[in-house]
């Protein structure tokens, strides 16, 4: 989908432990080629070819990938890109993120409790094959080499220009992205969108849930007319002061 010159949301549908799991990476386009925002789960990039071509985008267009945060669900297909492409791909990402992107730490999120956890609650009716092919997955986890370091209010010179937008707390080294030319914030997971209403982080998938809400009080400095949510997809109704209601509730955490 098409939201701004040069800036298209994509809208995955995956399926996850049982259920289909909806989820939207950013693509940004301009005369040099392609940028991907997140990667998706494992086992997708498929579905993002099928979805950028759907754009008249070809996958051999990209020349970049953000990772805006080491979940599973953003680097998943990160590898599969990068042999794809034969690792032509830029891969940027914050500092703080890159051990865990590159596999020299493991996913915090990802403990043996977590993982357990994880595996217990595939419904009934999956596999002994497919239930030990996911614990597989969670134990050792996609990665791929990080080749360039994202900074706050760093500027990249993407689709007209991309202000990295520093929002730790659902992970330490969480960015979103905003693109000026469209007011578009590029939320990833630092908002979310459940029945078609703006929230703020999920609490139970935060490393830090009052800093993540911290993060949500920066945002109230941009302007903005619109929203891309990895879960959730796309918000448009008075996107600021909607910010604003959330950012005010920070004051209760």
């Amino acid at each position: 989908m098409q939201i701004a010159n040069g800036l298209f949301m994509l809208e995955l549908s995956v399926p996850v432990m049982g259920g289909i799991d909806v989820i939207h990476p950013t693509l940004l386009c301009d005369e040099n080629g392609a940028v991907l925002v997140d990667t998706g789960f494992p086992g997708v990039l498929p579905l993002i070819r099928q979805a950028m071509e759907q754009e008249g985008v070809s996958l051999q267009a990209l020349h970049s990938v953000i990772i805006t945060h080491q979940d599973i669900d953003h680097i998943g297909s990160l590898p599969t890109l990068l042999s794809e492409l034969e690792q032509k791909l830029h891969v940027l990402a914050t500092e703080i993120e890159r051990p865990y992107i590159q596999g020299e730490k493991m996913l915090i999120k990802v403990t043996p409790e977590a993982i357990d956890k994880a595996v217990a609650s595939l419904p009934a009716n999956v596999s002994p094959e497919w239930r030990q092919a996911f614990r597989t997955t969670l134990e050792n986890p996609p990665k791929g080499q990080v080749t360039g370091l994202l900074s706050s209010n760093q500027q990249l010179p993407y689709a007209g220009g991309l202000l990295v937008i520093d929002t730790p707390g659902h992970t330490p080294g969480h960015i979103s992205l905003y693109h000026p030319a469209s007011k578009t914030l590029i939320a990833a997971d630092a908002l979310v969108i459940h029945n078609g209403q703006l929230l703020g982080p999920v609490p139970d998938y935060c490393v830090d849930y009052a800093l993540a809400m911290q993060s949500v009080k920066k945002l109230t400095a941009l302007d903005i007319d619109q929203v891309i949510c990895f879960h959730g997809g796309l918000y448009r109704a008075n996107v600021n002061s909607r910010i604003a209601e959330l950012a005010a509730a920070a004051k209760n955490i």
